[in-house]
């Protein structure tokens, strides 16, 4: 498992996960985003977007947003990594410090966000929060992050390591019983024989 940057070829597959997931896709570009593969498979199992806004009259500004799993992954540390390659990207951009504005809190508090009074956001993440609340997430917070304490907790470097494994016997799993219910089988009834005689 790994992430990298998003293709422009990704475009609809991150715009139909965003979309089923009910995540924010306001001024969607694919190069914004990165996206975690499985290596072995190819398979696409998670994506977060960095978000640059540019006052006028101020220094820019980066948002974390977007930060989605693809089902069969979610656990896995799959998410926590999406997190890391997205702060990497804002250090790599001279961003000291990167924004979130999450209904989650807990959970990126891990990696040593802190929320923070919505009096002290820039006024262009003030103006993004209201949006944000009304449309995706009303009970969304403001959180920021020193870009250099970043912190990735053990156990989810763990799981990411583990990923494929209990992801794909997950989703073969599903795959089988989807398949059997589409043809008006019970998985859990049925039993599967296999012709392995020659002719």
């Amino acid at each position: 498992m790994y992430v990298r940057d998003a293709k422009n070829r990704e475009e609809v597959w991150l715009l139909d996960n965003i979309e089923a997931m009910g995540l924010d896709e306001t001024a969607f570009r694919s190069r914004d985003y990165v996206i975690a593969i499985d290596e072995d498979s190819g398979t696409k199992a998670g994506f977060g977007r960095i978000r640059i806004h540019k006052p006028d009259d101020s220094p820019d500004i980066c948002e974390l947003t977007s930060i989605g799993v693809v089902s069969a992954w979610r656990e896995q540390g799959v998410g926590a990594h999406v997190v890391e390659r997205l702060i990497d990207k804002a250090g790599d951009n001279d961003f000291e410090e990167v924004y979130a504005l999450v209904g989650v809190p807990d959970y990126l508090a891990q990696f040593g966000f802190e929320p923070i009074d919505t009096s002290d956001l820039p006024e262009k993440l003030r103006d993004r929060l209201e949006s944000k609340r009304e449309q995706t997430e009303p009970d969304a917070i403001p959180m920021v992050l020193s870009v250099g304490e970043f912190e990735m907790p053990d156990r989810l470097r763990e799981r990411f390591k583990q990923a494929r494994e209990r992801a794909v016997s997950e989703s073969v799993e599903n795959d089988t019983e989807g398949m059997a219910e589409e043809f008006g089988i019970d998985p859990d009834e049925a039993t599967y024989k296999y012709d392995t005689g020659r002719h």
